[in-house]
């Protein structure tokens, strides 16, 4: 592999495959001052909408609420995420604290997982949460939704002196340069502006359309009329 450093180009070997380790996990973001080579089995390429919401959800670097079971056990959740999972409304949030309170970690976590998959993994749980969750709107409708409310946007993207705002936790959720960027130690960059003005037009309308449904060809609009 190449690298670029400061106009300079530097050579680096990939390190060796260990017994079962897959090309795939190795993972390259490049920077304006550093670039980094890392590797991680639990990040594909081919993730979509749902995988990368259950990966989100059992990372706990980016979570912001907690919800304590039985036993007394934390788990750890996202409000954006249930935000809209649950109806936009603060009432189910507390009737899933009420739910979790009464379940052991491991129907916790399915509880969970079904809430950001929205999939059916114990039909019994399923049954207990189906009236607090959108159990009926796909996972693209959510991320739809949560595109058009601008106040949920808290990070900035420059284009050519046109800003536009994402949720960082999307951008987080959809993208490992982004992972990244916010789990950097070296510098707060929660609200850094990241400068795209070198894509054209078409290639940021893919950008964008891709954060939010996973797919490359528009075959709906997500832009407000």
């Amino acid at each position: 592999m190449v690298i670029q450093k400061f106009k300079e180009f530097h050579q680096i070997e990939l390190p060796k495959l260990r017994f079962n380790e897959d090309i795939s996990n190795y993972h390259i973001s490049c920077g304006e001052f550093k670039s980094f080579l890392y590797y991680s089995p639990f990040l594909s390429p081919f993730s979509n909408l749902e995988e990368d919401l259950i990966k989100l959800f059992r990372r706990k670097e980016f979570c912001d609420i907690s919800f304590k079971t039985k036993n007394g056990e934390i788990i750890e959740a996202h409000k954006l995420i249930l935000k809209y999972r649950l109806n936009q409304n603060q009432n189910q949030i507390e009737k899933l604290q009420e739910i979790i309170s009464n379940k052991s970690i491991k129907e916790s976590n399915q509880i969970f997982e079904m809430i950001y998959s929205n999939r059916i993994i114990n039909s019994k749980l399923y049954s207990e949460i189906k009236e607090i969750i959108n159990s009926n709107e796909k996972i693209e409708e959510t991320m739809k939704r949560i595109y058009l409310n601008e106040n949920e946007k808290d990070f900035i993207i420059e284009r050519k002196e046109k800003q536009y705002k994402f949720p960082k936790l999307i951008l987080i959720m959809r993208s490992e340069l982004y992972r990244g960027m916010f789990l950097s130690v070296t510098e707060d960059k929660s609200n850094k502006v990241t400068d795209y003005s070198e894509l054209s037009n078409k290639s940021f309308q893919l950008f964008e359309y891709w954060i939010y449904s996973n797919k490359i060809k528009m075959k709906f609009k997500l832009h407000k009329k």
